[in-house]
C-alpha cells in the first residue's frame, strides 16, 4: 500500500470554493489561501438563522507505541456520515512542527482517511501557529524591555513567569539565562522556552469566541509579579493591541477538505498532555453551524483531551456533546496487557484480556462520570484475529456499549459506515451530560475529583512548593477556575510506566500556575515537560524535497 503522503499527493482535490459551497459558505465569507485552503470569516456565525448540529467527540484509549488512529478515525467518521446521507463537517487541531519533525509525526490522519493538502497542513499551513508564537514572544520582549527601561511597574525579574516559545522540540532551550553581555543588552535573568502549542497564548486563541473576547483574554494574562507579590498583566504593559493585531487573521478558522471532499476546519492545536488539547471554539461552532453532525477530536485519551474538552472547553463555550467515540486497537490493548511490541501480530487472548480494563475505564469515564452516550471504534489491523475482535466486542457489550469495526484507514468512509450509523443512533438517544466537578469546588477538590473520577486514582499529593502556590492562588481570587492537568499521556497515573488500568495511586502535583487569560489553573504532575525534546532519530532525518518541490518522508 502507498504511504500516507503518496495517497494524499495522488488525490484530486476539489477547489476550496467548491468545498465551501458544499458546506453552505457564501463566498463573501471566504478568504482563499491558494486553490485548496481558505479562512472563513467568523461573522458567518451571526449570518442567518442560528443552527447547532449534533456534536460528536472522538477520543481514544491510553496511547501506546502500537498506535490507535484517533485522528484517522475522526476523519473517516465524518466521511462515513456523508456516505450514509448525513451532512457532516469536521473540526480538528492544527499539527505542531514539534511532533512533525520529532517522534509522533503529522496530524492529518492516515491511509484513505486524511485531510488535504496534507503537506501544507503538517508544515506552515496558513501561518496560525507562527502568528501565535510571534504574539507570545512580543509580550516576552515587552516584559524585559519594561524592566530595562526603568521598570515603572516594579516587576521582580526573578518572578517573571512569561517564558518564550518556539514551535519545535528543543530541549536545549528549556532553561536558559538571557540578558547577558553589555548593560544595553538587557537585565540578566533565568528564562526558558515552551513549545508554542503549550503556551497560554495558544489556549487563549482557542478558547476565545470573538476578536473582542480574544483581546479581553489577552489583557488578563499574567506575565509575572512585582516585588510586593502583585500580579502584572499584559494589559498593564500595553501589549494587547499589538498582540491582537498579529492574531487578527489567524483567529479565522481554516477550511480544507478530506480525501473524499468533506469540509474540514483545522484550527488551533494545543497539546493535551501539557495544555487543554482541543481545536478552537470558533471552528467547532462553525462546524456545528454548517453541519447537521459536527465531528471533532481531542488529544490523547479520555483522561486528557476528553476531560479537558468537557470540563474546560464545553464549560467555557456552553457546548454539550451528543455522543462520544472511543478509538481502540487490539494491538494497543495487548500492549496494555503486557505483550511485547515485537509480538503484536500474534494472537494473544490473555494479553488482550489483561489490557481490556484500560478501554473499559475510558468508556466508564465517558458514561458514568460525564453521562455521555458512547461507542467503541475498533480500528482494525490486518493481524487482528476473529477471536480477538470477538473478545473486545463481548467485553464492550457486557459494559453496555457497542463496539464497531472501523476500517477507514484502508477503505476511507466506506470502512466507517457501521460506526456512523451507531453514532447517528446515539445522537438521537437521551443523555445526562455533567461535569466531573463544580466550579465552586476548591482547587484541591477539583484535582481530587479528576484523579478519582477520571484517572481512577486515590488522591492528590502536593509538594511544598505547590502547596505554597495553592495558597497564593486562593488569596489572589483564582480558586474558582477549572483545572488543566499536565500529565503523561501514557498512563492514567502520573507514571508513564504504569500501563493498563492502574489503581491505588496518587497524583503528585509539583507546580501550580494560573492561566488567567485562558481561565484555568495548570497543575504540573510527575515529570511532564512544557518543552519536549527530539528522539534519537527524529522524523526530520527522513524528510526531503526534490527539485520539483515534491515532499517525501512526511507522515
Amino acid at each position: 500500500m502507498r504511504s500516507d503522503i503518496e495517497i494524499a499527493q495522488a488525490c484530486r482535490m476539489r477547489p476550496i470554493t467548491e468545498v465551501a459551497a458544499r458546506a453552505g459558505i457564501d463566498e463573501r465569507y471566504l478568504e482563499q489561501y491558494g486553490r485548496y485552503k481558505a479562512k472563513v470569516d467568523p461573522a458567518l456565525l451571526n449570518a442567518g438563522a442560528e443552527r447547532a448540529g449534533k456534536l460528536i467527540l472522538v477520543t481514544a484509549i491510553t496511547p501506546t507505541a502500537a498506535g490507535e488512529g484517533k485522528t484517522t478515525t475522526a476523519i473517516g467518521l465524518a466521511d462515513a456520515l456523508c456516505r450514509i446521507g448525513k451532512n457532516a463537517v469536521l473540526a480538528m487541531r492544527e499539527p505542531s512542527l514539534g511532533p512533525v519533525f520529532g517522534l509522533k509525526g503529522g496530524a492529518a490522519g492516515g491511509g484513505y482517511a486524511q485531510v488535504v493538502p496534507m503537506e501544507d497542513i503538517n508544515l506552515h499551513f496558513t501561518g496560525d501557529i507562527h502568528a501565535i508564537g510571534a504574539a507570545h514572544n512580543l509580550l516576552a520582549a515587552m516584559v524585559d524591555n519594561h524592566i530595562y527601561q526603568g521598570n515603572a511597574l516594579n516587576i521582580d525579574p526573578q518572578r517573571v513567569t512569561w517564558r518564550r516559545c518556539v514551535d519545535m522540540n528543543d530541549r536545549q532551550l528549556r532553561n536558559i539565562r538571557d540578558g547577558l553581555g553589555k548593560r544595553t543588552d538587557g537585565v540578566p535573568r533565568d528564562d526558558g522556552f515552551d513549545i508554542t502549542v503549550a503556551t497560554e497564548t495558544m489556549a487563549v486563541f482557542c478558547l476565545a469566541d470573538s476578536l473582542a473576547d480574544l483581546k479581553a483574554r489577552l489583557a488578563r494574562m499574567i506575565v509575572g509579579y512585582t516585588y510586593d507579590g502583585a500580579p502584572v498583566t499584559a494589559a498593564q504593559l500595553n501589549a494587547v493591541g499589538a498582540m491582537a493585531a498579529l492574531l487578527k487573521d489567524a483567529i479565522k478558522p481554516n477550511l480544507v477538505q478530506t480525501l473524499e471532499g468533506t469540509p474540514a476546519f483545522v484550527h488551533g492545536g494545543p497539546f493535551a498532555n501539557i495544555a487543554h488539547g482541543c481545536n478552537s471554539v470558533t471552528a467547532t461552532r462553525m462546524a456545528m453551524h454548517l453541519g447537521d453532525y459536527a465531528v471533532t477530536e481531542a488529544g490523547f485519551g479520555a483522561d486528557l483531551g476528553a476531560e479537558k474538552f468537557l470540563d474546560i472547553k464545553c464549560r467555557a463555550a456552553g457546548l454539550k456533546p451528543d455522543a462520544a467515540v472511543v478509538v481502540a486497537t487490539v494491538r494497543a490493548l495487548k500492549m496494555h496487557g503486557g505483550a511485547d511490541k515485537a509480538a503484536l501480530d500474534e494472537e494473544n487472548l490473555a494479553a488482550l484480556a489483561a489490557g481490556l480494563p484500560n478501554l473499559m475505564r475510558h468508556v466508564n469515564v465517558l458514561k458514568d462520570t460525564y453521562g455521555l452516550n458512547c461507542v467503541v471504534a475498533i480500528n482494525r489491523f490486518p493481524s487482528d484475529t476473529a477471536a480477538e475482535l470477538r473478545l473486545v466486542e463481548e467485553e464492550c457489550r457486557a459494559a453496555g456499549v457497542n463496539a464497531k469495526l472501523c476500517e477507514v484507514w484502508a477503505k476511507g468512509g466506506a470502512g466507517g459506515e457501521e460506526l456512523a450509523r451507531e453514532v447517528v443512533r446515539l445522537c438521537a438517544a437521551p443523555e445526562d451530560f455533567r461535569f466531573a466537578y463544580a466550579l465552586t469546588d476548591t482547587i484541591e477538590e477539583k484535582l481530587a475529583a479528576v484523579t478519582r473520577r477520571v484517572y481512577g486514582g486515590r488522591g492528590v499529593i502536593f509538594t511544598d512548593e505547590a502547596r505554597a502556590q495553592l495558597e497564593a492562588l486562593n488569596a489572589q481570587g483564582f480558586g474558582k477556575l477549572p483545572v488543566c492537568v499536565a500529565k503523561t499521556q501514557y498512563s492514567f497515573s502520573d507514571d508513564k510506566t504504569k500501563l493498563g488500568a492502574p489503581e491505588d495511586f496518587d497524583i503528585t502535583v509539583r507546580e501550580l500556575r494560573v492561566s488567567a487569560g485562558a481561565g484555568f489553573i495548570v497543575a504540573l504532575t510527575g515529570d511532564i515537560l512544557t518543552m519536549p525534546g527530539l528522539p534519537k532519530r527524529p522524523a526530520a532525518e527522513g524528510i526531503d524535497v526534490d527539485g520539483a518541490g515534491r515532499i517525501t518522508g512526511l507522515f
